[in-house]
């Protein structure tokens, strides 16, 4: 099991990372919740990582606190979610965000989620209510961000947002129109994909 990773990130584009630590690239994907946190290219990173084998694959997800990594291995553990739909619901809230929402069973706010619907909603409450005692208190101080809805023209950053955002597992239209709705003149990738998300909460 590879459970944390030092090195430098070579390559950066959302939601994933080029961690090269002696001469070895490490292929991270994670949440755009820790992806916004990250140093720029060049410099030095630590991230915390579940590492994921499938018959096709071998995948490393990463997080930047013990926190985020152990509410992603919860998720996963529910049934019929699978790392790349845990993947989406930390990147659309921060892990206390969603804790908050499960344990007020706020279905309303979880199905702004990507991939997640009311039924998949009422599973992660009814599941995860009470395996999410042991997380801690939620911050109060950090409620859920108010929706952001502004118009303007999207630069060439535009094609890199949406692609980041089908990775997350928003459909092609619903990506465009997220980022569309979210766009400022200037914004680059990050920043778009940060106000996407922001209006889906």
């Amino acid at each position: 099991m590879i459970g944390r990773l030092k090195g430098v990130i070579s390559e950066k584009q959302a939601p994933e990372i080029l961690v090269d630590i002696n001469g070895v690239g490490y292929e991270v994907t994670l949440p755009m919740s820790c992806f916004y946190e990250l140093p720029n290219v060049g410099e030095t990173v630590t991230v915390l990582t579940h590492f994921v084998v499938r018959e096709d694959a071998q995948l490393l997800f990463g997080f930047n606190t013990k926190t985020e990594r152990a509410l992603f291995r919860e998720l996963i553990k529910t049934n019929g979610v699978g790392p790349k739909l845990a993947l989406g619901i930390l990147s659309g809230m921060t892990a206390e965000q969603f804790i908050y929402n499960v344990d007020q069973g706020d279905v309303t706010a979880l199905v702004k989620l990507p991939g997640v619907g009311k039924k998949t909603a009422e599973r992660l409450i009814i599941e995860m209510r009470d395996r999410l005692k042991n997380f801690g208190g939620y911050d109060l101080f950090n409620p859920v961000p108010d929706a952001v809805a502004n118009a303007g023209q999207i630069d060439g950053a535009k094609s890199e947002a949406v692609a980041a955002l089908q990775a997350l597992g928003y459909k092609a239209n619903q990506a465009e129109q997220m980022i569309k709705k979210s766009a400022k003149p200037g914004l680059d990738a990050e920043q778009l994909i940060r106000e996407a998300l922001k209006s889906m909460v």
